[in-house]
């Protein structure tokens, strides 16, 4: 069974940014495989990783809607779409949910891959998931549960009372998670006495800050893989140093 870490924040705090260097930290600390999961309907991070994506599960999900082929069942095709979207690297594999495009009903399909994807997991070590602000893609696509949720908000106190309402769905959609950490991203020179403030608020587990660099949003706005960083690279190293208090 893999141990889990999904990543939940609102748009704009760098969650997916953030997916990658932990995915980068577990293939660093030989915390391998790893199966990273974008389960964002804004699926980028193929981008961060430098990765080229050609299928997803959506795709899987909209041909099977439409119906497979004679003599082949629904739960070989599945499987077979299931192995086609999963991307390999060194270290990980990556594979990207996306989102479907019709109308209609998508159950069959939903339950087919929650088996398979279940299967899948028990081939890995570590499981990263992208997720949207909204956690419902988990609830719906995997019945694991998650060891860890890591909230992504940026320094501001509407930020961090996103991240307290995501930790609240959590508790109203019923998820199984095992710890629910805050990371504050892209901190500026004298935010931390506002940002303990509303950390106190809200009641979070904050393990971490993470300052802004400018090399990162360098990299962001070339679409160059911020996987591809030095190690010297300072947002790199304080997201290593929260990692190493999460997993040491």
């Amino acid at each position: 069974m893999s141990f889990s870490i999904a990543l939940a924040g609102k748009g704009g705090t760098g969650k997916t940014t953030m997916a990658g260097f932990l995915i980068r930290y577990l293939v660093d600390n030989d915390k391998i495989p790893v199966l990273a999961v974008d389960a964002d309907a804004n699926a980028n991070l193929n981008e961060v990783l430098g990765l080229e994506v050609s299928e997803t599960l959506g795709d899987a999900r909209e041909e099977m809607k439409k119906g497979v082929a004679s003599g082949i069942t629904k739960d070989i095709f599945i499987e077979m779409k299931l192995q086609e979207a999963i991307v390999e690297a060194s270290g990980f594999d990556l594979i990207v949910m996306g989102r479907p495009e019709g109308s209609g009903c998508y159950c069959a399909a939903n339950a087919l891959l929650t088996i398979y994807l279940d299967k899948l997991m028990n081939n890995y070590a570590f499981m990263v998931i992208d997720n949207e602000a909204g956690m419902e893609h988990i609830s719906r696509l995997t019945t694991n549960n998650i060891d860890i949720l890591l909230v992504i908000s940026d320094p501001t106190r509407r930020g961090i009372q996103a991240a307290a309402r995501i930790v609240e769905l959590t508790d109203e959609l019923g998820l199984n998670i095992g710890r629910k950490q805050l990371i504050i991203n892209q901190e500026k020179k004298g935010q931390k006495e506002g940002i303990d403030r509303s950390i106190q608020e809200y009641e979070l587990d904050l393990v971490g800050i993470v300052p802004e660099d400018t090399e990162l949003q360098e990299f962001d706005l070339n679409g160059r893989p911020t996987v591809e960083l030095d190690k010297d690279n300072k947002a790199l190293k304080a997201s290593y140093e929260i990692f190493d208090r999460i997993f040491n």
